[in-house]
């Protein structure tokens, strides 16, 4: 044994590194919080102590052959460990062990298997009691206390990898296979409950179960990590899948785009090497331990939506490869922190070959074998403190940038929207002409702009005065005031589940044309669906009566939005014009026409309680003041009362154009989000009159709908549930961000968005995430966890746009064939 010690200031420590027989690429390892087991000698094993490294470690003999796996059990009282050879199974209580060898006995074990043939892997079931060993394409399920074997598993086409026991079921065991599969066995019947599909081209290497979410992980040989949720009836739905390759890659771009940014840098100002792609096999998969308080209390989220975004759960894993050890969050497929071997010179193992690792606060410990060399090593890995135990680089960059979409102060005396209309009076006073004193008009005798009838040409009254004896006093209509009260106070409830059941089905448009954008009015009473055959349709919430058509448009209508006063509302189309409507009128109050936007307006709305017009067009996000009059005089039919003017437009750093933007209209905010054709995200402060942040790679793709938690009047929210905001990119799913820390803090990817546009929505309570699919359904997603909660069917076609109603329990959902379907939470009603 040779002691390699690295320095003081080196994050990854190596504690003691061997020379070994042979090479043991893939042999499984084991350590946990107390000890670490290593083959030594090739027959034996050496079992170090992490708490008292001054103990000496203590040498276990019995097996005849090669030790290939090693695992301990799940207690610490007794603590037990599992070692396998071709020609042995042995169990061993390692205190009594300990215990022996001070006494100078003879350290034994107990052996609970014999000549099961090559074991690759073992596992204890939760309690202790079975040990799974697998051994070909075979598992055997032993007894850990005697040898017995309680049932062989059978069914993988190829070698099994790897077996773990259920977390809350003795009874279940996770399989993975070199067929590319893996297997869900009730062990009760020996049988299969699920099996999956071939997910990769190579082989799956690790298999890991969550203890609280029911999430199962696997990882393959060349880098793929798939997350699957275990449903009730231990069927497994996939949830996300990700590749270490690309998401380190991923994360490089955003730190050198971040490192130009502040150092004032063009981007192709700096060139990179030649970038070599490397298989990064996935090696193990192990549990992360928040270890700062700091990160513990850290909530990126509302109160009420704190388990969704909070790192005390189990979507952050170490994932361990052969040129380093990564910490994912599989929630948002996020490389939070990366160690690579070869960085840390002081150790002499630079690729490994197996690995195992276990987590104590902020300390690592981690056994190792070398790929190439008869090496092993144990080294300790020092978490820094300065990341607060899971503050991602990302997060780093923008610390002391921290944004709110609540305000926290007036705007600026500066600000853009401080901005005020001054209307000109259509008619001023005509100044005086030559012989009129003092500037007096004329004027007819009667001082008013009608003339009473003389009544020469009525009769006359033959009665002229009738007291009125039934005078009766006028009462309040009780009933009706009663409505509007109940109405007024009416909250939104917040105990039903999501909307799940079909209530109405109908058809749009005769001629299936796309619905491409819907909206609730502000009181839930009215909705508003743009068609792509240029007309916008005006619906009862209830999608009851025939639709107030609205038309005028030369192109598809890709916009549509109420006023906060739900007494007007707009419409954007391609054909760059935008029209705004007063509720029940046939003919637009305002026409801002192509002239002013030389590209089509992607998106249009109220902005800052109806006092200004937000509208996206190229590059720029343009804001409006406006007059709006719906009056019209007979004559002048065609004059317009109603007009707009230019505040400011303000672009993107990037000078890309946007595709998609959002803020919020019931309450006053600064914030207004867009996405980018480059990829990123632009937060405008427009109390500053600037992008205050950019996010860049947000997506794989460019992102085509964004829209904000903007609650609803009918339900109240804490203020940091409106920094939530989600993102939805073609081809990379819908991701959950978080404006203060510009991090995604979930990642959904259970629908299916390849080519369309689809679009998603908030819940007026917060609690759930809709969006479309192109699989003819709608998804409903917890906001807390990564993988849907219902499906809607019965669509005929892709559903484009999704709206939740902001004062009942109801989801309004729009497709490509023009049909609109509403969703309660109750019960399914007969439909024609």
């Amino acid at each position: 044994m040779d002691g390699r010690k690295g320095t003081e200031d080196c994050t990854i420590r190596e504690i003691f590194s061997f020379v070994c027989d042979k090479r043991l690429t893939y042999a499984q390892l084991d350590c946990c919080s107390s000890h670490s087991a290593l083959p030594w000698q090739g027959k034996n094993l050496m079992i170090h102590s992490i708490t008292d490294p001054s103990q000496k470690p203590l040498h276990l003999t019995g097996h005849h052959g090669n030790v290939s796996a090693i695992s301990f059990g799940k207690n610490r009282d007794p603590l037990m460990l599992c070692s396998a050879s071709e020609d042995y199974v042995i169990a061993w209580d390692i205190e009594r062990c300990y215990r022996k060898a001070r006494d100078g006995a003879i350290v034994s074990g107990t052996v609970i298997g014999t000549l099961l043939g090559k074991v690759v892997h073992l596992s204890f079931c939760p309690l202790d009691k079975k040990v799974s060993a697998c051994a070909g394409s075979k598992i055997y399920i032993l007894n850990s206390k005697k040898e017995e074997v309680f049932a062989v598993l059978k069914g993988h086409l190829g070698p099994v990898t790897a077996s773990v026991f259920s977390p809350w079921d003795a009874n279940i065991l996770v399989s993975t296979s070199e067929d590319r599969t893996f297997k869900v066995w009730g062990l009760a019947k020996e049988e299969i409950l699920y099996q999956s599909a071939v997910l990769s081209g190579c082989p799956l290497l690790s298999v890991y179960v969550t203890e609280d979410s029911k999430q199962l992980v696997t990882g393959s040989s060349d880098g793929q990590v798939w997350h699957h949720t275990v449903l009730d009836d231990y069927k497994c739905r996939l949830v996300t899948k990700l590749d270490l390759h690309n998401i380190e890659h991923k994360q490089k771009r955003i730190q050198e785009s971040q490192a130009q940014q502040t150092a004032g840098i063009s981007a192709n100002s700096t060139g990179d090497g030649v970038i070599v792609e490397t298989v990064k096999p996935v090696l193990g998969i192990f549990t992360f331990k928040p270890y700062s308080r700091h990160s513990e209390e850290r909530s990126v989220g509302a109160t009420d939506l704190s388990d969704s975004v909070s790192y005390r759960d189990s979507s952050c894993l170490w994932i361990g490869s052969s040129d380093g050890l990564y910490l994912v969050n599989l929630a948002s497929s996020e490389l939070l922190m990366a160690f690579h071997f070869k960085d840390y010179l002081d150790l002499g193992i630079t690729l490994a070959g197996s690995l195992a690792v276990t987590q104590t606060d902020c300390n690592i410990h981690c056994v190792v074998t070398s790929l190439f060399e008869p090496r092993m090593a144990l080294w300790h890995i020092r978490l820094p403190g300065q990341l607060d135990g899971l503050c991602s680089q990302l997060e780093k960059a923008f610390l002391g940038q921290e944004l709110s979409v609540v305000p926290s102060s007036p705007p600026m005396p500066t600000s853009p929207l401080n901005a005020e209309l001054t209307r000109r009076d259509p008619n001023p006073p005509k100044k005086a002409g030559p012989g009129k004193l003092g500037g007096v008009k004329d004027q007819s005798v009667v001082f008013h702009s009608q003339v009473k009838s003389s009544g020469y040409a009525v009769c006359s009254q033959r009665k002229m005065f009738t007291p009125k004896t039934n005078i009766q006093k006028k009462t309040p209509r009780p009933t009706k005031t009663t409505k509007k009260i109940n109405g007024l106070l009416r909250e939104y409830p917040s105990g039903p589940a999501a909307p799940s059941t079909l209530h109405t089905l109908l058809s749009a448009s005769p001629t299936h044309t796309p619905v491409f954008c819907l909206q609730y009015s502000g009181d839930g009473k009215q909705v508003l669906c743009g068609l792509g055959d240029t007309s916008v349709l005006l619906y009862k919430s209830s999608l009851s009566g025939s639709p107030s058509v609205y038309t005028g448009h030369n192109k598809a209508v890709s916009s549509v939005c109420w006023s906060h006063s739900c007494g007007w509302f707009l419409s954007a189309s391609e054909d760059r014009s935008v029209r705004i409507w007063a509720a029940g009128s046939k003919e637009p109050t305002l026409i801002m026409g192509r002239d002013r936007f030389s590209k089509p307006v992607r998106s249009a709305q109220f902005y800052y309680l109806d006092k200004f017009l937000l509208l996206a067009s190229g590059s720029s996000v343009h804001l409006f003041l406006s007059h709006l009059d719906a009056a019209r005089d007979d004559i002048k039919r065609y004059e317009q009362k109603s007009f707009s003017r230019l505040v400011k437009s303000f672009s993107s750093k990037s000078g890309t154009d946007i595709t998609a933007m959002s803020a919020i209209n019931d309450f006053f905010s600064y914030i207004v989000l867009s996405c980018g054709a480059d990829r990123s995200i632009q937060v405008f402060d427009l109390n500053v009159g600037s992008v205050a942040m950019e996010i860049p790679e947000s997506h794989s793709r460019a992102a085509h709908h964004i829209t904000q938690n903007k609650g609803s009047t009918y339900c109240s929210q804490s203020q940091d549930a409106y920094n939530l905001f989600v993102t939805s990119a073609i081809t990379d799913g819908m991701k959950l961000w978080d404006l203060r820390t510009s991090r995604c803090v979930r990642k959904y990817e259970g629908h299916v968005n390849r080519c369309h546009q689809c679009t998603a929505a908030f819940s007026p309570c917060g609690r759930f995430i809709a969006t479309g699919s192109e699989d003819n359904c709608a998804y409903v997603y917890d906001i807390r966890s990564s993988s849907y909660l219902y499906k809607l069917q019965r669509h005929t076609d892709t559903v484009l746009n999704v709206s939740f109603n902001p004062a009942t329990p109801e989801l309004l959902t729009g497709t490509l064939d023009g049909k609109l379907g509403l969703f309660h939470p109750g019960q399914r009603a007969s439909l024609p």
